[in-house]
């Protein structure tokens, strides 16, 4: 056991520190999801990890009898705790834990939370209203990006009370969310994957445009 008041590190990082596939992928979650560094990746990626180890350990126990008694009550309680926080759907199953991704955990930070209700632009400014103190979940200040929301308490973002953007005519307050970001079934990273897409296609076009202008004054 550690020093009680000191903070123990909360998060596991990766074992190769040269991983070009992993390199790239954590840069796309931290774009995608406006996090501040590789760390919050990392912190995602573990919890992630504790809930499929526990859910393998189980699916092992399985394997060799009946899901029953104490493992029974510890499924129940993993899946409980999942659905309660809308990482799982209501119909989910040991199983379905070990398809889950990183941007699974992500999704329910706070920062997306307050992107998808609406109550910022982007997902920078979303980060920038919660750390200024302008975000209050169940009526009480949360200034942690990365806090977890239930699905409960989703229902009980809003402005903080004394902010100056509760008032409904400030100019930063979005006057629409956006359908696609209103789709909680569409991650955040498929739509900066979607956004990105559209932008390859069109660079082409443009670069063979100027390519004949280009030729066309070398020949004058």
């Amino acid at each position: 056991m550690g020093y009680p008041g000191k903070k123990n590190k909360s998060y596991e990082t990766p074992r190769h520190p040269w991983q070009e596939a992993r390199m790239a992928n954590e840069v796309d979650l931290i774009k995608a999801y406006g996090l501040r560094n590789k760390k919050e990746v990392w912190k995602a990626a573990s919890t992630l990890r504790m809930y499929r180890s526990e859910a393998r350990n189980l699916l092992a126990r399985v394997a060799e009898g009946q899901l029953e008694g104490h493992l029974k009550t510890q499924s129940d309680e993993i899946l409980t705790k999942l659905i309660r926080y809308g990482i799982i759907t209501a119909d989910s199953n040991i199983d379905d834990i070990l398809s889950l991704k990183t941007e699974n955990i992500l999704e329910r930070r706070l920062q997306t939370q307050v992107l998808r209700l609406g109550f910022a632009r982007t997902i920078l400014q979303a980060r920038q209203f919660i750390t200024h103190g302008h975000i209050a979940v169940n009526g009480r200040k949360a200034t942690v990006p990365g806090m977890l929301i239930s699905k409960e308490d989703e229902m009980n973002i809003e402005y903080y009370g004394t902010s100056p953007l509760s008032v409904e005519s400030h100019p930063e307050r979005p006057a629409q969310v956006a359908s696609v970001l209103a789709d909680s079934t569409t991650t955040l990273r498929a739509v900066a994957d979607a956004a990105r897409a559209k932008a390859a296609e069109r660079r082409p076009a443009r670069g063979r445009g100027r390519g004949r202008r280009g030729k066309g004054k070398g020949r004058k």
